[in-house]
């Protein structure tokens, strides 16, 4: 007897085992949804008949990764919670940024930049030199200004009022924090970065050099990092919805689903 016979039969290739891929519909649809749902409204969130669904959510039940409450609801089991928990202990956003980094520089040509919120305000931890001979020198732990760079503008337009604030007060560039205010100016560039979901400096901090900047989410929502391109202006398309900008936009949500990212991103 082939004992593979049946194994062998069910895997498509490089797709792999394409049971496994319609039942992993079911775990898709409840951490999409969020909450426990009855079997006819999983199975149509999940784009399947009842009676398909069942087979499978037994079997994930009896993994632990679906459960059923009181009500007959099914919900994601006590497995799922400790492989989120495990994803969490891993997850490192510089980490996953990196790799993508060179990719970031070769598709638009110009230095691309990962920065965190440090004690001293949007400070960049990594670079990518341009692939072209034209190059930006910049090193990592600079601070990033955030009134005049895109990179500081990018962590502003989502980071917290107060921790805002308290960074201007900081670096003595907001003559108002005494007052707990940001400038009006400021205010309206910061609603057009949530609005576009990029951030521009041009020709602000330095002759000739332009950047933009756009943020990463975490699971929760909250912006951990930015990627920055920087370039000689001459060259550097600043348009907000330009194919510069839809390439790092492109970037920027690609890591924060991969971060767990629950919001909706801006720009798009």
């Amino acid at each position: 007897m082939n004992s593979t016979s049946e194994d062998d039969g069910a895997i498509r290739g490089p797709r792999g085992i394409q049971s496994v891929e319609v039942g992993g519909r079911l775990l898709l649809a409840l951490a999409h949804v969020g909450r426990a749902l009855s079997l006819k409204d999983l199975a149509q969130e999940a784009e399947m008949a009842p009676g398909k669904a069942h087979p499978y959510l037994v079997s994930f039940g009896k993994l632990g990764l679906i459960e059923q409450d009181a009500a007959g609801r099914y919900g994601l089991g006590p497995l799922a919670l400790q492989l989120g928990l495990i994803s969490l202990q891993q997850y490192d956003p510089v980490r996953l940024a990196t790799p993508v980094l060179g990719d970031l520089a070769q598709a638009t040509g110009h230095t691309a930049a990962i920065a965190l919120w440090g004690n001293r305000g949007p400070t960049i931890v990594r670079i990518e030199e341009a692939p072209s001979a034209v190059h930006v020198h910049m090193r990592p732990g600079t601070v990033a200004s955030l009134r005049d760079t895109a990179t500081g503008k990018a962590f502003a337009a989502f980071q917290t009022r107060e921790r805002v604030l308290d960074a201007l007060a900081d670096d003595g560039s907001d003559r108002a924090a005494g007052k707990r205010a940001l400038p009006r100016e400021f205010e309206a560039e910061l609603a057009q970065v949530r609005a576009r979901g990029v951030s521009l400096a041009i020709d602000s901090t330095m002759a000739g050099i332009s950047a933009m900047a756009a943020p990463v989410f975490d699971v929760n929502g909250r912006v951990v990092m930015s990627l920055t391109l920087i370039g000689p202006s001459v060259v550097f398309d600043a348009t907000p919805d330009g194919p510069l900008a839809t390439t790092l936009r492109s970037f920027a949500q690609m890591l924060s689903r991969r971060l767990g990212s629950p919001i909706p991103q801006p720009g798009v």
